[in-house]
């Protein structure tokens, strides 16, 4: 009974690594195209921090995150800093287009809905997935951001990277 029960707990574990594997695999081939009509793939922001943030108009939290947003952007994206963020679950395209007008979002709005291929979603909004320079998922923060933790983030992510350079 109990070899069977190990047997058990042993193959969900290695399913659970088995998907968060294939998810941190499938951004590589994400792309979709703005409310500008600009493409945006992942493999493009190579080199510098990109933060992906999924948000939808009815979502009080995403609401409420999209000004610390849109202030993150604004004071870092000359510093190697790319946010994009991606609009699901929406009434019409110029709905998006109408409230990324209102919020004053200066950042690219992705309107995660009208793509015709698109990697899984993710369960909860606000869900932000953020990508270290080399390209892997540094981290995901399933609620609301904000932009003293984005930079905190980066900071210790900077701090975590200099200590694992080693001099020669």
């Amino acid at each position: 009974m109990k070899h069977n029960i190990y047997r058990r707990w042993i193959m969900a574990l290695c399913g659970l690594l088995w998907v968060n594997s294939l998810l941190a695999e499938l951004p590589a081939a994400w792309v979709m195209q703005d409310t500008a009509g600009h493409s945006h793939q992942l493999a493009q922001y190579k080199g510098q921090w990109l933060v992906v943030n999924y948000w939808a108009p009815w979502c009080p939290p995403c609401l409420e995150e999209m000004p610390e947003l849109v202030a993150f952007y604004d004071e870092h994206h000359r510093q190697h800093v790319m946010v994009l963020g991606v609009a699901v679950q929406y009434k019409s395209e110029k709905s998006v287009r109408d409230f990324a007008e209102d919020m004053l979002i200066s950042f690219p709005v992705i309107l995660g809905d009208a793509q015709k291929k698109t990697w899984q979603r993710p369960e909860v909004l606000p869900t932000t997935y953020i990508y270290h320079p080399d390209g892997r998922l540094y981290k995901v923060k399933r609620g609301a951001v904000s932009k003293h933790w984005l930079e905190q983030l980066l900071k210790d992510a900077a701090a975590a990277d200099t200590r694992d350079v080693k001099p020669r």
